[in-house]
């Protein structure tokens, strides 16, 4: 069985590798695509969906069905597949996911936000750069920081903020695959809130609140992250 791994917007395909090795020893078949406007995948310019993608590498793969593991906007992205295909999702996990139409209203991520455009509106990409290793990876060490800025620095070089990405909706009612949400405790309040909502709306929803921990978990807890996937995995 094939496990999709989706990085986190501020990340790319690395932000799994010391996730992956676990899920090889229980036994599966790992891939861990760059999303376009990432990474070393460019965003094109015709209209496009991350979901119709990662549905496009699961039949490159000959993969019917695949375990989908999302982090942050990787999350969103591993909603929207397992919504929109739910035959082809076994199971879904959720680390910090992000939710399309929530209603954002933490104060830090709004000042985020706004400081993020106005740092691009002016051409200070060090500025944005600085801002997002600040906002998402701050409990991280100096060394997973600076992966996080290299990350960031090369999406905004590919225009990832300008994707021409399509919007289809997310229905959550049509998704049937067992789901594992996880959250750090520290996070900001909006994505522990959207974990909450996600484990009492989802079928089969396990809720993991990770104490003392962030917004990037693969990164900040990777050994806890990495056993909970095995876990289930092995139990399936």
């Amino acid at each position: 069985m094939t496990v999709v791994l989706l990085h986190a917007g501020v990340c790319d395909h690395r932000m799994w590798d010391a996730i992956v090795p676990a899920l090889h020893d229980a036994g599966r078949k790992v891939v861990a695509p760059d999303l376009r406007g990432f990474g070393s995948r460019p965003v094109g310019h015709a209209p496009f969906s991350h979901a119709t993608d990662v549905l496009a590498l699961l039949d490159g793969l000959g993969a019917d069905q695949a375990d989908v593991v999302g982090a942050s906007f990787g999350g969103r992205v591993a909603l929207e597949v397992a919504a929109r295909a739910p035959g082809r999702v076994r199971s879904l996990a959720l680390l910090a996911p992000a939710l399309p139409e929530w209603d954002y209203t933490d104060p830090a991520l709004l000042a985020y936000g706004d400081a993020e455009e106005a740092a691009l509106t002016r051409g200070d990409v060090d500025a944005a750069v600085e801002l997002n290793v600040r906002m998402w990876a701050d409990g991280l060490s100096s060394r997973d920081q600076d992966y996080v800025a290299e990350a960031q620095r090369r999406a905004f070089e590919l225009g990832a903020e300008d994707a021409p990405e399509e919007e289809h909706p997310l229905d959550l009612g049509a998704i049937t695959a067992d789901t594992l949400v996880m959250v750090g405790d520290r996070d900001v309040s909006d994505f522990v809130a959207i974990g909450r909502h996600l484990a009492a709306t989802l079928p089969g929803p396990e809720l993991r609140v990770v104490e003392g921990a962030g917004h990037l978990l693969a990164l900040e807890r990777p050994d806890e992250v990495a056993g909970a996937l095995a876990e289930r995995l092995r139990e399936r």
